[in-house]
């Protein structure tokens, strides 16, 4: 028993090593962190979408941006990947950036994001090492401290966003997106959208495409560049 207990501290200390990182999905502390908030060059805007490859709405996406000369960073999720191998490489084509965001989208307290195997997953479908992605975004922006270690293994880095707006929710509309977004259309930013949708929320991302064209004309507006990441100079 006082072995057990001398062992307490030190599973105490284990375990919030690896669950304080993950406080960084906080806008309080994200502020604190511009290099993984994503804060870049002041005339520049970083367009960022999570969850797909999805077969249906992640060309939807594609076709709005190719409509309106805007590029951005897409985060796949890597199982997704596997089903949707012609999507990535439309992506690719079309002159976008990937990310990667877990082989599953859950919580890493526990898990890997098994990025040897997303890496493996998109080098099946896109063979360039041009296209390597080079930054890890975790599922729900929860950075565990083995999940980040991960990531340093395999020379990719870890980054968050500085706006959204929950456009993955059922109640999720244009108007709304469109609401929260604009106070965050400053030169800097990382915009956070998603291109897929939930089991809960099937049809959210028609909302994404809704508010997409007003979002990308208002940055045009107040002068701000859009792109991916791999332009957006982060400091």
């Amino acid at each position: 028993m006082l072995r057990d207990s001398r062992l307490l501290p030190l599973a105490v200390m284990t375990a919030a090593a690896q669950v304080l990182p993950a406080a960084s999905w906080l806008p309080s502390v994200r502020a604190g962190l511009p290099r993984l908030a994503g804060m870049g060059r002041s005339d520049h805007v970083a367009l960022t979408f999570d969850d797909g490859p999805d077969p249906v709405s992640t060309p939807a996406i594609l076709d709005l941006l190719r409509a309106n000369g805007a590029r951005a960073t897409f985060f796949l999720v890597g199982e997704r990947v596997t089903r949707s191998g012609d999507v990535v490489q439309r992506i690719v084509d079309e002159g976008h950036e990937i990310g990667l965001h877990g082989w599953r989208h859950r919580y890493m307290f526990t898990s890997s994001p098994r990025l040897a195997r997303c890496l493996a997953a998109i080098s099946d479908v896109v063979n360039d090492a041009r296209h390597r992605p080079r930054w890890f975004r975790p599922p729900y922006g929860v950075l565990s401290a083995s999940s980040a270690i991960e990531a340093a293994r395999h020379r990719l880095a870890p980054i968050l966003w500085t706006t959204w707006a929950k456009d993955w929710r059922a109640d999720a509309t244009p108007e709304s997106i469109e609401a929260m977004m604009a106070p965050g259309l400053v030169g800097g930013a990382t915009l956070l959208l998603h291109d897929s949708s939930t089991s809960r929320a099937p049809m959210s991302w028609t909302a994404t495409a809704g508010a997409l064209p007003v979002l990308l004309r208002e940055c045009a507006e107040r002068g701000l560049q859009v792109g991916p990441l791999c332009e957006h100079g982060v400091r």
